[in-house]
Formats: structure tokens, sequence, C-alpha cells
């Protein structure tokens, strides 16, 4: 029985790490594919370039949480869980900040009605 549980144990651990490789992948796509994209919004001198980035941004950071936040299952130490615990903050601080740039970004592209 044990030995089943070891099985299942290692399959978790191999599908965990693959995923989560997976969604950190995700992650850098996005994020090149955001600069690039913006590159091409400055050579144009777009307006929108700044909203454009941190959007693609913060879905970036998004997958590289979700993958860091699977990767505390397989945690086995203390110290490890605390790194995680560390990275993962860090990551969801980043994501809200950007998302208060994107708000006001977005404020600030808003046609004014003055009359």
């Amino acid at each position: 029985m044990e030995e089943l549980y070891l099985g299942a144990e290692n399959v978790l651990r191999y599908i965990v790490e693959f995923s989560t490789l997976l969604l950190e992948f995700f992650g850098i796509c996005i994020l090149v594919y955001t600069a690039v994209k913006c590159f091409v919004f400055w050579l144009k001198k777009d307006n929108s370039i700044r909203l454009a980035l941190a959007q693609g941004i913060a879905l970036a950071l998004e997958f590289k949480l979700g993958g860091e936040v699977l990767r505390t299952v397989v945690v086995r130490e203390w110290a490890e869980l605390g790194i995680l615990g560390a990275i993962i903050l860090l990551r969801a601080t980043l994501t809200f900040l950007i998302h208060w740039e994107i708000k006001n970004e977005e404020k600030a592209l808003e046609p004014r009605n003055d009359k």
C-alpha cells in the first residue's frame, strides 16, 4: 500500500512541476508578445502604449502567480514555503499596483467632456 502511495505522490509531483513550468512559460510568452507589440506602438507614437504594456504585464504576472501557487502543493520544508509565500506576496502586490496603474491610465485616456 505504501508503494502505491509513493507512486501516486511521484505522479502528482511530476504533474505539478510540469503544470508550473507550463504556466510560467505562458507568462513569459505573454510578456514577450506584449513587449514586442508595445514596441510597435511606440514606433507608431500610439498614446495607449502604457495601458497595453500594463495590461500585458498584469496578465503575465497572473500566470506566474498561478505557477507559484501551484508549486506550494509539493513544498516539503517550512523554509521553502516561506520563500514561496514571499514570492507570492510580492507578485500579488505587483499585480495590485499594476491594476491600479491600469485604472489611472484608462481615466487619463478617456476623452474629456468639458463644456
